[in-house]
Parts: C-alpha cells; sequence; structure tokens
C-alpha cells in the first residue's frame, strides 16, 4: 500500500479524471483539505464512481469539500452517492461539506428537505463549517412500543 505524508498533500498536483459524462477534480489546500470539484452530469452511470473517488481522498480525519455547483445535471443516483459518502465519511472519521448549485439545490429540496446533509452555498463558507464544530451523523431510533 502506499502511504502519504499529510504535509505532502498540498504538493501534489490537481488530478481530473473522466467518469461517463462527469469530470472529478482533486487538489488540496496547503492546510489539507481536499477539494473535489464535479463538472458534467452525475447519474447513474457515474455516481458509484463518485462515491468510490470521494472514499479514496477521505483516508482518516481528512477534511473534504464536494463542490458540485458546476454541474448541469444531478440525478436521484447523484443524492444515494452522497448518503453513501456521508456514511463512509462517518464511520472513518472524516468531515465533509456539499457546495450546492442550481441542479443539486433542486433535488436536495425533494430528497432532502431537512437538510441532513452538511451543506454550504460556497467553498469559503465550506471551509468555515469544516473549522467549526464537527456535525454528529443522524441516527435512526427505534420508536418505544
Amino acid at each position: 500500500t502506499m502511504s502519504v505524508e499529510r504535509t505532502d498533500r498540498s504538493q501534489r498536483p490537481a488530478v481530473t479524471s473522466e467518469c461517463h459524462t462527469a469530470r472529478f477534480t482533486t487538489h488540496w489546500t496547503p492546510d489539507n483539505v481536499g477539494i473535489i470539484t464535479v463538472g458534467g452530469e452525475l447519474d447513474a452511470s457515474n455516481a458509484t464512481e463518485f462515491a468510490d473517488h470521494v472514499e479514496q481522498c477521505a483516508s482518516d480525519g481528512d477534511r473534504l469539500i464536494l463542490d458540485l455547483s458546476e454541474l448541469e445535471f444531478f440525478g436521484t443516483a447523484g443524492f444515494s452517492a452522497l448518503h453513501t459518502i456521508n456514511v463512509r465519511c462517518a464511520h472513518i472519521e472524516s468531515r465533509w461539506v456539499l457546495v450546492t448549485g442550481n441542479a443539486v439545490s433542486r433535488l436536495l429540496r425533494v430528497c432532502d428537505p431537512d437538510s441532513t446533509l452538511p451543506i454550504a452555498d460556497s467553498v469559503p463558507a465550506a471551509v468555515t463549517l469544516l473549522d467549526g464544530e464537527p456535525r454528529r451523523l443522524l441516527q435512526l431510533v427505534p420508536e418505544p412500543s
């Protein structure tokens, strides 16, 4: 396995990968925040690859910003991927924030009306959120019978 020193992260070049109709670009800030920018369309053809890409970037304790503000299309499979990312990141104690755009906001109004996902309006706002208190993952509790 390959290990990467945390201090080296910001020195790495941005990495872009194409997956069907989407493009994922990842770069690291000097304070080790991974910014994953997604452009194009996120749908059933690439949502699993998107979740896997985020998981690869989210080693224990890392902070990630998923910038989906440039997406032209965001399907329900994309929302499922965000749920998967939320669970995986909580499991490895990695913090993340989602930057939405029109396509994502439209779907989240329907699929996530209670705003359970960590959302920001911009990358700087997302950095501020990451610097704040950690969010707690919502857990379902059985109703008393």
